[in-house]
């Protein structure tokens, strides 16, 4: 007569007794778990990184870059291509690439500050914004998934096409918004306690970001399409509509950083959105996205955002030219590469 088994011993069919406590392991990729929440090693040196930039930019101009208002412009600045960093980083974690990022966002901004659209108000502008991103990221992920395009040049197209149309609709002028509720959010008294409404918003996207990719099958799916296409398929996901989805989640998120520039700007332009693209791509690498695929977080991303709007105003007041801001971020990406190679070579041995 055999005993019965323990519940503390049952472990489900086929799995083996499990032990009596299962202590906090670390996970194969060397983030261990504290409490059920995953500590990111990377995060928390993006976190130290923000905290030296923060102290040297104390250091060096105590009075201006301590302001209130200073620190204000710095989240607020962060929060436009912040957005745009959120549907990057799902593009690249799927083994993607979206270079039209910026043109989108211009696109976008332009068209929703025409006369005509202004004649519908605040709605009417912020729908055109985030349908024309929507539209923009529609075609990308139709040439990609179901033309077959390389994702390096269906944007790329995207990119030279958008900026065309924008430069087409404004003939070149800067078009001035005058509803007055949408220029009402960019002014001091639109701040809950003290965070200004672009800011509140970067923070609604990164959380919605967050729990997607983290919590949903349309992430599962996201990091396994990165991962390995092939395989994915044969797991039963539609691959296609996977990347067609991720192109018009970039799209969208272009389309509300387009509203949030019009609003910080007061008006619509061409040039807007200028190298977003190098800014998204650099941010979500320097956050630990792989630009492979199959792995990254939106926390990082986000950090990788606050990182670059820091060294910026950092270089500002201290008078260094745009150049010198150029040449540091091209540094720091091509950092971020070597260490992202050199730990994935070390994952591998």
């Amino acid at each position: 007569m055999t005993q019965p088994v323990s519940s503390a011993q049952q472990s489900g069919p086929d799995k083996g007794p499990a032990p009596a406590s299962a202590p906090a392991s670390p996970k194969k990729d060397g983030s261990p778990r504290t409490f059920g929440l995953r500590v990111d090693v990377r995060s928390l040196s993006l976190l130290g990184v923000l905290a030296v930039l923060i102290a040297v930019g104390g250091i060096t101009e105590p009075d201006a870059f301590l302001d209130t208002g200073n620190l204000q412009l710095i989240l607020t600045q962060a929060s436009v291509i912040g957005v745009v960093t959120v549907g990057m980083t799902f593009v690249i974690i799927s083994g993607g690439i979206d270079l039209s990022v910026g043109a989108m966002v211009a696109l976008a901004s332009v068209w929703a500050t025409t006369l005509a659209t202004q004649d519908f108000g605040f709605g009417g502008i912020l729908l055109t914004a985030v349908l024309v991103g929507l539209g923009a990221g529609l075609v990308n992920g139709v040439l990609i998934a179901y033309g077959r395009l390389v994702p390096f040049i269906a944007t790329l197209a995207m990119l030279a096409s958008a900026r065309g149309l924008a430069l087409y609709i404004t003939d070149g002028k800067t078009q001035i918004v005058t509803v007055t509720s949408v220029l009402d959010l960019g002014l001091p008294d639109a701040y809950v306690l003290g965070i200004p409404p672009l800011v509140l918003m970067f923070a609604a996207v990164t959380v919605v970001g967050w729990l997607v990719l983290n919590r949903t099958t349309f992430g599962r799916r996201t990091v396994a399409v990165g991962g390995n296409a092939e395989a994915a398929r044969l797991a039963g996901i539609d691959v296609r509509r996977q990347r067609l989805y991720l192109y018009l989640l970039s799209g969208l998120c272009c389309g509300i950083a387009a509203f949030m520039l019009i609003i910080l700007a007061g008006s619509g332009q061409n040039t807007n959105g200028n190298l977003y693209e190098l800014d998204a791509i650099a941010a979500a690498i320097i956050g630990g996205t792989l630009l492979s695929g199959g792995r990254g977080t939106i926390v990082g991303s986000v950090l990788g955002v606050l990182v670059f709007t820091t060294i910026t105003n950092i270089f500002a007041l201290n008078n260094l030219q745009s150049d010198v801001q150029q040449i540091a971020k091209g540094a720091i990406i091509v950092a971020a590469v070597l260490v992202q190679s050199r730990t994935s070579a070390h994952r591998e041995t």
